[in-house]
């Protein structure tokens, strides 16, 4: 009967020892996929949107990033002569309004007004949810939601804050634990391509 006892009362102590040597990455649980995703730099990376001025080629403009821009008034298109090399016609000038110089100013962490192209950054990536887990021996596909935060104002002419959209992206589990797919391995998809070929929730 001691003996019987003695076992029952070494069982939690063994229990305590089996979690202690196991990782808090060895279990893919949604906490864990959640903080590895919003960790991942191509989710942390700005979303950056490349501004020309002066004479564009059509495959520049009219897309419709530049008519957004147009309608708020911060940017005017004029039809020019294309420069000798500069295809394909038509060109147009693209000039910044005063209103679009002062916007261009307080989206840029320094001055570049007055540069004929101006990369800004415009909107992030949050995630929203971990809306499920599909695992199979050491790999797995997460699935979750995210929407774009614009970062100033050209930001939310761009990007709505109410469309939500929905990626797959593959998990693999090392020695050390789970982690994300930051590039493609086989046939999983690494978190690049599950950004980019996101579907839109309706």
């Amino acid at each position: 009967m001691s003996i019987v006892r003695r076992n029952l009362n070494l069982a939690p102590l063994l229990l305590l020892l089996v979690l202690a040597s196991c990782s808090a990455r060895d279990f893919l649980t949604r906490r864990l996929a959640s903080d590895l995703i919003s960790a991942s730099p191509n989710l942390k990376t700005p979303q950056s949107f490349l501004l020309h001025t002066g004479i564009v080629t059509s495959k520049d403009y009219p897309s419709p990033e530049y008519l957004v821009l147009q309608n708020h008034g911060w940017i005017s298109a004029a039809t020019v002569a294309c420069p000798a090399g500069l295809l394909p016609p038509p060109c147009w000038n693209i000039v910044l309004s005063p209103s679009g110089v002062e916007v261009v100013r307080s989206s840029l962490a320094t001055d570049q007004a007055a540069k004929s192209s101006i990369s800004l950054p415009v909107a992030r990536r949050e995630l929203l949810d971990i809306t499920g887990i599909a695992k199979q021996d050491n790999s797995a596909d997460v699935e979750f939601d995210w929407k774009w935060v614009p970062l100033n104002e050209i930001g939310a002419t761009l990007y709505s804050r109410d469309l939500r959209y929905r990626s797959s992206v593959g998990f693999r589990k090392y020695d050390n634990g789970w982690r994300l797919l930051e590039a493609p391995v086989h046939s999983a998809q690494s978190m690049d391509d599950a950004l980019k070929n996101a579907e839109l929730i309706p």
